[in-house]
């Protein structure tokens, strides 16, 4: 019986790239519906990479080596079902790229599943286009239970033409009160992360209820430090269904993000309680529900009994406040940057910054642009970088194509892969800073190209810190007009400011902690109880096989969810995480998938 084979190219003339990518995905499902290990290997680099968002796994999963893709293809079939693979019409058409540093033909295509529809992508050597260097399965909506947009959306006939009855807004009050249901999802957090995982959800059905601690929906960042903006572009910001104004600036103040997302509540018609924060919760194992207990801001608490509970809080738990020695002596003020709101009330006054991340540099800026004379303390060193250019470089993917094609190209990257990708960027990004690096390092500042020589991405990734994107300070660092202090250089603070150890005193009125935030597991631990923390272990960084630790995927507790990252990190696994959710409420999935039931009428 003969076996599928790599796709052999039509050598008689030159194909186009529309053409090979199609015969690839041709000869690659032929492989992969006879369940030949050896023929499905073949279509694949040795080294070749795959990443599959939920359609063969239900989970995030990465492979490497044509021989390991193969096997794990091969084991989830017979329940995923895979099948239809063909270019996707409509989107960014096959192209020569060159993807970290490799030449390749690019192609996005369609695929079904048993339960699904998605779209991936292929990445064809361009030397050997019979092979894949890289290759992407991306659950996008569920059969049946399709987003209710466009063709789906409601008629609205229940709320429009009601005589008689409640109207949209009456509707609207009684589904956010809650009074006579429970949310099948509770949210902390209303951040991007919350409200693009509860529009994600509410658009599938999925009865969702966000709480947060502020007053007003945008709190989180309207009560940021007075000169704060994005330090990305707007065009990779956007949130799902309704982008930004395409008037509004390249990087977004606060406030105007912060009144936005006031608006996209209300039109995504988001359940929302502010001046609401969670404060304990427990799993009961028997009813398979969160005793999740909420504070609301006259003191009064309820219980609420949702079946999945989305840390959606910012990847971080509440501000660190370092031990340092002799700070409780200091009789100035002691601020945390979570307290900053501007440098007005301190000019003429003496201020110390402790931290060189990036909000420590913008409380320093802000500090001294309202004439307050400002010291930054540098306690470990630092990754900096150009907002523009070489920020920039980082979401060149998103040029020239549009935003959903550019978020599934991103989407595709294993660690290694993205790693060699940063690790090119960075090298470009020291060559177009070479001036400023030069002289931060002249003035004595601890300068490093991150870790793995792949720059602040990749420490994103590790820690979410060590960096910053320069906004204007490292240049009055270098003029002197905003000074630099070692923190290996103190040897104590005191009532008036920082002793040194030459025994001089470095004078403040003010001492800003720029330390950070305690991880997410010291939150969970104080929420919802330590047992529940070590059970799940590290949230964010990198996992052994490359992902982030139990995020957008499901974790050892069950109903235990984490969202976050910046605008695009939300805006694309918000759809995964939905999808996950609306599968177990239907039945689709178990906690260990088993495969859809033999009787569900999947279409």
């Amino acid at each position: 019986m003969n076996q599928p084979q790599p796709a052999a190219l039509d050598k008689s003339a030159a194909l186009s790239e529309t053409q090979v990518v199609g015969q690839w995905l041709a000869s690659f499902e032929a492989a992969l519906q006879a369940g030949d290990a050896k023929a499905l290997a073949a279509h694949f680099a040795d080294d070749g990479h795959w990443r599959d968002l939920l359609a063969f796994t239900w989970s995030i999963t990465p492979r490497q080596g044509a021989q390991a893709i193969a096997a794990l293809m091969l084991e989830k079939q017979g329940k995923a079902k895979v099948s239809g693979f063909a270019i996707a019409e409509g989107r960014t058409a096959p192209r020569r790229v060159q993807r970290a540093g490799v030449d390749v033909i690019e192609g996005l295509f369609r695929f079904e599943s048993a339960v699904g529809r998605g779209f991936g992508v292929v990445r064809l050597l361009a030397a050997e286009p019979a092979k894949a260097y890289q290759f992407m399965t991306n659950l996008q909506e569920l059969k049946g239970f399709e987003e209710k947009v466009g063709k789906h959306r409601p008629t609205g006939e229940a709320y429009s033409r009601n005589f008689g009855g409640t109207n949209w807004k009456d509707q609207r009050i009684a589904a956010q009160a809650y009074a006579d249901h429970e949310p099948t999802v509770l949210v902390a957090g209303g951040g991007q992360g919350g409200l693009t995982i509860a529009a994600r959800l509410g658009l599938l059905g999925i009865d969702t209820l966000v709480v947060d601690k502020h007053e007003r929906i945008g709190d989180n960042w309207r009560k940021r430090y007075h000169s704060l903006a994005l330090h990305n572009h707007t065009d990779v910001n956007h949130l799902p269904y309704i982008p930004f104004p395409p008037n509004w600036p390249s990087y977004l103040p606060k406030d105007m993000l912060a009144d936005w997302f006031e608006s996209y509540a209300w039109a995504m018609e988001i359940n929302f309680w502010t001046g609401t924060e969670l404060v304990r919760g427990s799993y009961d194992e028997k009813k398979g529900v969160w005793d999740a207990v909420v504070r609301r801001a006259d003191g009064s608490e309820r219980t609420l009994h949702p079946k999945h509970l989305i840390f959606a809080n910012g990847l971080v738990g509440f501000p660190r406040r370092p031990d340092l020695p002799g700070l409780k002596d200091f009789k100035g003020d002691v601020l945390h940057t979570a307290e900053f709101s501007n440098g007005a009330n301190w000019r003429g006054k003496k201020a110390l910054v402790l931290g060189t991340g990036t909000s420590a540099h913008d409380v320093a800026q802000d500090l001294h642009s309202n004439g307050a004379d400002t010291t930054i303390i540098q306690r470990g060193s630092t990754t900096v970088v150009s907002i523009n250019p070489s920020a920039k470089l980082v979401y060149g993917t998103y040029e020239g194509v549009p935003i959903d094609d550019a978020d599934l190209l991103v989407t595709t990257n294993t660690l290694p892969v993205t790693r060699q990708n940063l690790q090119r960027i960075t090298a470009r990004m020291v060559e177009l800073d070479k001036k400023m690096i030069e002289g931060l390092i002249a003035r004595g500042f601890k300068w490093d190209i991150g870790d793995d020589k792949a720059g602040h991405q990749m420490k994103i990734r590790r820690r979410y810190g060590g960096y910053y994107l320069d906004a204007g300070c490292a240049q009055l660092i270098i003029d002197g007009a905003v000074g630099l202090l070692q923190f290996d250089q103190i040897e104590r603070f005191v009532e008036g400011g920082a002793l040194l150890k030459d025994g001089t005193v470095t004078p403040a009125d003010l001492i800003v902690l720029a330390t950070g935030f305690v991880t997410q597991e010291v939150l969970v631990g104080k929420l919802l109880g330590e047992d529940v923390a070590k059970k799940v272990g590290p949230v964010w960084g990198l996992a052994p096989d490359g992902e982030m630790n139990n995020m957008w995927k499901r974790t050892a507790q069950e109903g235990l969810w984490f969202v976050g990252g910046g605008f695009a990190n939300c805006r694309v696994n918000s759809r995964h995480v939905a999808l996950q959710i609306k599968a177990i409420e239907e039945g689709l999935i178990t906690k260990q998938w088993e495969g859809p039931p033999a009787d569900l009428g999947i279409r």
